[in-house]
């Protein structure tokens, strides 16, 4: 048989797809799909139109431009107290929020009468019945409460705020403001308005910054004034107090000092030395040597009374006289230094005194000096102040006013459309995409065989029959029907699959009910029987035994009674004659169904079957509800594996051919049954996969 080996089966279901990404399959895959993609952008375009045309209200931009003046003319040649901008990044974004600033906005709130305009003013609009607060307030019962001035102020001015925008031309100080509104005549005068508060604001802001300005400086004036009047008046009074004329007499009176110092020095030098001398001539007058006291006297009488040889009591005499006049000279010069020293402690007293008092009165002088300077200051600053009270410049000018634009700024229906257009391109190739993904079923034979390693013998489209009686003369009715023409296929293949040994004991199978497997076993037994076979159609499925839908076929005890011996062979075997096939059903029994086709006596059986016929078709259970089909596929030589198109799950179907091998019975070949041709074309794969494409939907040609 022509199958794949298990390690081929084994990897071809088990090891899982590498995780890449295939262009060409994305591609094909949103190809298949063009038609959902396409529906999806028209229906995008068309809801992107009804909104454009019917939904969106028309709303105009209006734009004035502010352009900022850096650099300031004085009209007069004074230092202003509020100087021009510097133009730097950090005040021209200063100066883009004041702008869009709330105090500016809510100035024109209450300049241009918004809270009257419905547009800003949602409280004065005709009706909130279907407005998300109406809603609410109908839901809970709430009776609307009348907003208060405030409120509606603040709301109408969050709404403008919304309206405004603004916007720095890059690498210059001009700036644009632009305001939407429904009304083209209402945008303009807006922006406009906002312009001319913002240069209006600056003035007054400058004015009110220069009224405060000149009324601190006159207060700080005053007290200055205040202080230095104290200050002067301290500084008089405390020359008045002092005996000190002035610095001059303060350096004559230290010349005085110094005078006296120097004399006291004198006199304290001739005393000392009257002192010395007076002691070496009363020492010299004891020694009574007249050459001593000669030269301790040092007088030229006492010198002449010596070279006379006068008498040593005339000497003494004259000693006593030089003597006598040294201690008078030397007591005058004691007096003379307890004067002077008294003296000078008196001038220096005074010195120190009216040096005491210079420097108190110079720093009095300081203070009232200072005083004074800083009132000379503050008052010319605010001399100079006053003089450009109304003078101020603004910082900004009207660059160009708004005029009414022509047209609507929004929406833009061309973008609009362009936009759903491309939103619905997106949202389509993205269903495309999504539905790809969660598909689990298979759709094409090359992706059934792809999946499970094992050969697609056939493709069989569905058959527009609903009474399972019908199908049966569909196939007589329609020889060459498109699903007839499949079943020929699936037989040819079945044939070829082994020519050394074709099968004689088919049995057909599936994953889950529902998936065909009968309709396939028995347009199988009409194939083969139209070839002049000898054909035995036995129902293997003896749990839901549904052959007698197909047939009518009453009071047969099927083929369980030959097992039991109860019935003959030939008494329980229906020959139809429509078909040319005999069939052989299945009946009701106590005894377990597994247990059945695991007995000897129904391998004999079949082997009794393979002598009577040409070909058995073996209609037996899905595999994954009950044993039946793994027992029974070890007595036939082929096994067609039926799949639901589009249903049957992958992991169904490699579940259960996972069943089959390991029984060591791996399945002759797979057939993908109830092919939808309208959904394969819808899906994208009409005229691609499989013969049936080239039928079209009319089975009955």
């Amino acid at each position: 048989m022509n199958y794949g080996s298990q390690r081929e089966f084994e990897r071809g279901i088990q090891e899982p797809a590498p995780h890449e990404i295939d262009l060409l399959e994305l591609f094909a895959t949103i190809w298949r799909g063009k038609g959902r993609v396409l529906a999806a952008a028209i229906v995008a375009m068309i809801a992107g139109a009804y909104y454009a045309y019917g939904v969106a209200t028309p709303t105009y931009t209006a734009r004035a431009s502010v352009a900022l003046e850096n650099r300031q003319e004085q009209m007069i040649e004074l230092e202003s107290v509020m100087s021009g901008l510097s133009g730097d990044q950090a005040t021209i974004n200063t100066e883009s929020e004041i702008l869009r600033s709330r105090r500016l906005a809510q100035k024109l709130v209450v300049q241009q009468g918004l809270t009257d305009d419905p547009e800003f003013n949602p409280f004065i609009r005709p009706s909130r019945t279907y407005s998300i607060s109406g809603l609410k307030e109908r839901l809970l019962g709430q009776v609307p409460q009348t907003p208060t001035e405030k409120r509606v102020l603040d709301v109408t001015t969050n709404n403008l705020m919304s309206a405004i925008s603004v916007s720095n031309v890059r690498s210059s100080y001009v700036f644009n403001i632009q305001l939407v509104t429904t009304d083209p005549e209402k945008s303009a005068r807006l922006a406009n308005g906002l312009a001319d508060l913002y240069i209006e604001d600056q003035i007054v802001l400058k004015n009110e910054a220069t009224e405060r300005a000149i009324s601190w400086l006159s207060q700080r004036v005053a007290t200055l004034q205040s202080e230095l009047e104290i200050a002067e008046q301290k500084a008089q009074d405390f020359a008045a107090q002092t005996t000190l004329v002035n610095s001059e007499t303060l350096e004559a009176l230290g010349l005085q000092v110094k005078n006296v110092r120097a004399r006291i020095a004198d006199v304290r030098a001739t005393r000392d030395e009257g002192a010395i001398r007076i002691a070496e001539m009363e020492a010299a007058r004891e020694s009574g040597e007249t050459e001593v006291m000669r030269l301790a006297a040092s007088d030229s009488r006492f010198d002449q009374l010596a070279d006379q040889r006068t008498s040593k009591a005339a000497l003494l005499i004259r000693f006593d006289e030089v003597l006598s006049a040294i201690k008078a000279d030397h007591q005058r010069a004691a007096l003379q230094l307890s004067s002077l020293q008294s003296g000078l402690a008196r001038l220096e007293s005074n010195f120190d005194e009216q040096s005491t008092d210079l420097v108190k009165l110079e720093q009095l002088q300081r203070e009232a000096g200072a005083a004074r300077s800083l009132y000379e200051f503050f008052l010319t600053r605010m001399k100079e102040t006053a003089v450009q009270t109304g003078m101020q410049q603004a910082d900004s000018r009207l660059l160009s006013e708004a005029i009414e634009p022509n047209g609507p700024s929004a929406p833009r229906t061309s973008l609009v459309l362009v936009l759903s257009g491309m939103l619905g391109l997106m949202g389509g190739v993205g269903s495309v995409l999504v539905r790809e993904m969660k598909q689990d079923s298979f759709r094409t034979a090359e992706d059934l065989a792809q999946t499970t390693g094992a050969s697609v013998l056939g493709q069989i489209p569905s058959i527009p029959e609903k009474a399972r009686k019908n199908v049966l003369e569909f196939f007589i009715r329609n020889p060459t029907s498109p699903a007839a023409e499949a079943i020929r296929n699936l037989r040819t293949s079945l044939m070829l699959s082994d020519l050394d040994n074709p099968p004689k004991v088919i049995m057909t199978t599936s994953s889950i009910p529902g998936e065909g497997k009968t309709t396939n076993s028995l347009a199988l037994a009409l194939n083969f029987a139209g070839l002049g076979k000898k054909v035995l159609l036995l129902e293997g499925d003896i749990r839901r035994r549904v052959f007698a839908e197909y047939f009518d076929i009453t009071n047969k005890s099927g083929f369980l009674g030959v097992l039991s011996g109860e019935s003959e062979f030939e008494d329980v075997v229906t020959h139809h004659e429509g078909l040319g096939i005999d069939v052989l059903i299945g009946v009701k029994s106590d005894t377990n169904a597994a247990d059945l086709f695991s007995s000897e006596r129904f391998a004999e059986f079949l082997s009794e079957c393979r002598d009577r016929y040409d070909i058995v078709v073996i209609d037996t259970a899905p595999v994954l509800v009950v044993p039946d089909s793994r027992i029974i596929a070890h007595h036939v030589d082929a096994i067609v594996f039926t799949v639901k198109w589009d249903a049957t799950t992958k992991v169904q179907v490699t579940s259960a051919l996972r069943q089959f091998e390991m029984v060591g019975k791996p399945v002759t070949g797979l057939a993908l049954s109830q092919i939808d041709p309208k959904g394969m074309q819808r899906y994208g794969y009409g005229g691609r996969y499989g013969a049936y494409a080239a039928y079209g939907s009319d089975y009955d040609q």
